[in-house]
C-alpha cells in the first residue's frame, strides 16, 4: 500500500480541479502495476468524481448542481449554523468525497476523455483542501 497526500489551493464555489496528473503521478511513486487507486477528499463541502475536463461540460455540471440544490432556497444547516453554506454540504454529499480507479499496467485505467477532478463546493472564497491517494496492489 502506498498513501500521498496532495494539497489543493481553491479560490471559491464552483472552482474544478483537474486532479489526473498528480493522481498518476502518485500511482507511478507507488510501484503498484495491478491494483487500485483511491482518490478522497476531506471536507464534507467538496467532492471528488470524473468528467471530461473541457469549459462546456464543466458549465453544465455545475449548472445541474444548482438545479439539484440551487441557492435561493432555504436551508435547514443555514437556519442552524448561519453560514449559508447548506446548499454546499447537499451538493457534496450527491457526488461523494472519494473514487476508486483501476491500476492496470502501473497506469490509470481513465477513458480518453475522463478526468479525475476536485469539485470546490463551499461559498468560502478561499479554501486549503486534503486529498489523500491510496494505491494498493
Amino acid at each position: 500500500m502506498f498513501r500521498t497526500t496532495i494539497k489543493v489551493d481553491t479560490h471559491g464555489e464552483g472552482e474544478i480541479v483537474d486532479l489526473t496528473p498528480r493522481v498518476a503521478q502518485a500511482v507511478t511513486e507507488s510501484g503498484v502495476r495491478e491494483g487500485l487507486a483511491n482518490v478522497f477528499v476531506a471536507g464534507s463541502t467538496a467532492a471528488v468524481t470524473t468528467i471530461e475536463y473541457e469549459p462546456g461540460v464543466l458549465s453544465d455540471l455545475s449548472r445541474a448542481l444548482s438545479v439539484i440544490a440551487p441557492a435561493d432556497i432555504p436551508y435547514a444547516h443555514d437556519a442552524a449554523w448561519g453560514d449559508g453554506n447548506g446548499r454546499s454540504h447537499v451538493r457534496a454529499a450527491i457526488v461523494g468525497p472519494s473514487l476508486t480507479v483501476p491500476v492496470i499496467g502501473g497506469a490509470l485505467a481513465c477513458g480518453t476523455w475522463q478526468q479525475i477532478v476536485l469539485l470546490e463546493l463551499d461559498v468560502r472564497s478561499r479554501r486549503e483542501r486534503t486529498v489523500y491517494v491510496t494505491v494498493t496492489g
